[in-house]
């Protein structure tokens, strides 16, 4: 048995679509075990270019089995739109996608009212992908949430007319429009009959998979630093985002997790508020359009920064990451010289990432280390031998100072422009 974790060790958008859709094809079972459809994975590969927000992004390899676990919560109408969208592009995902019954679901006062704190917030708001994440969490752990095992009896309808009773008088005080019982249950009921038959405890299949050899590939949502308790509160997700919710999340049990790739761009970037250290303000200049992006979930153009190698060093001892995969190293090309944090001051002295809060983390003075460019196209390099000098001379720094081999290295977006190690 072998359980890989795949997980971000930035703010997000670090390419862990493309890792997972490459790596796939020697697991047997793809799973997604926190976040929701808060998080985009985009993918591109022999079928097409593909934006993931809930199916795990291994599901383009045949002989896997996606697992959506109890720790994800879902938007229904996301999770149709996607299994329509695969089945259509020849990604057949009928009999190999599981859902668990345990996962919660998105209902549309959460989306309401994920906007409506928002603008409530004003000058203070946290910059949420407005998906409804955050209320939806907030109702799984004050017991309030509704889940796919309500269906199953007449616990959906029960459940609903409380919430709503609860719900309709915050949204009504806040600006917005009541809701109507009849019409969320006639569409949520329709939404049940469509997903009942990807509906399945995976606890069962889990063990016995751990028990006979089976090889798990886990893919996380969102990124090490946006975790609830680790990120940088309160600009980060509703869920915890390192390996460990895993356990929670899909019932894999942590001494089963032998390896952590986490996943590294070769620059930094965050979408919404919050602090981001190596930021550029530039926006006219050479790197800020070099390394702007625009998020897969919200469409929103990403913040950019240089490297920062205290937070992939954090990530890597949080975590305990075994290897990385560099990707986004060809958008560096080009530039002669590239800036690296290398770690922070405050007050004139040494600190870490842990030693402040996301408010501190706003003030601190990055230390930089200037690295030479380079000047080739390095998308088709097709070994580490092939990149120029000063290429590799990056890729070393960075494991280095993280204390981790780099395995993989992107080199561009599609599956197979990847350097193994």
């Amino acid at each position: 048995m072998t359980v890989i974790a795949v997980i971000g060790s930035q703010w997000g958008d670090e390419g862990k679509g493309k890792v997972v859709d490459f790596l796939a094809e020697q697991a047997d079972y793809v799973a997604r075990f926190n976040g929701g459809n808060n998080a985009g994975h985009t993918v591109i590969n022999e079928f097409g270019t593909f934006k993931i927000h809930l199916v795990p992004s291994g599901i383009f390899a045949q002989n896997t089995t996606g697992l959506i676990g109890g720790g994800v919560v879902i938007d229904p109408a996301v999770l149709i739109e996607e299994i329509e969208m695969l089945n259509k592009a020849g990604v057949n995902v009928d009999g190999r996608l599981w859902v668990s019954p345990r996962s919660h679901i998105i209902m549309p006062y959460h989306k309401i009212l994920d906007g409506l704190y928002e603008e409530a917030k004003g000058k203070g708001a946290t910059g949420t992908t407005r998906r409804g994440i955050g209320p939806v969490f907030a109702d799984k752990v004050s017991y309030n949430g509704i889940r796919w095992t309500d269906f199953a009896s007449d616990m959906f309808e029960q459940r609903l007319e409380v919430q709503l009773t609860l719900k309709n008088k915050i949204i009504v005080a806040l600006g917005g429009e009541a809701l109507k019982f009849a019409s969320v249950r006639d569409e949520y009921r329709s939404y049940y009959a469509r997903i009942k038959p990807y509906l399945k405890e995976l606890f069962s299949l889990v063990q016995d998979g751990l028990k006979t050899d089976k090889t798990f590939l886990l893919e996380q949502a969102m990124g090490t630093f946006l975790d609830t308790d680790w990120g940088t509160y309160p600009f980060v997700t509703a869920s915890t985002t390192i390996p460990s919710a895993a356990s929670a999340g899909l019932g894999i049990p942590p001494k089963y997790i032998q390896n952590v790739i986490g996943v590294t761009k070769a620059y930094t970037t965050r979408v919404g508020g919050g602090p981001l250290p190596t930021e550029i303000h530039d926006y006219e200049s050479e790197v800020y359009k070099k390394f702007g992006e625009v998020a897969a979930t919200t469409g929103r153009v990403r913040r950019v920064g240089w490297l920062d190698l205290e937070i992939v060093k954090t990530a890597a001892e949080l975590s305990g990451m075994t290897e990385i995969c560099l990707t986004k190293l060809d958008v560096l090309s080009g530039l002669k010289e590239i800036q690296v944090c290398t770690g922070y001051k405050l007050n004139g002295e040494t600190i870490r990432y842990a030693d402040v809060d996301a408010y501190g983390l706003d003030k601190v003075e990055c230390v930089y280390e200037t690295f030479p460019g380079w000047s080739e196209d390095i998308s088709k390099a097709k070994s580490f031998e092939e990149l120029p000098v000063n290429a590799q001379k990056y890729v070393k720094m960075i494991e280095e100072a993280a204390g981790v081999p780099v395995k993989w290295i992107g080199v561009g977006p599609a599956r197979d422009e990847t350097i193994r190690r």
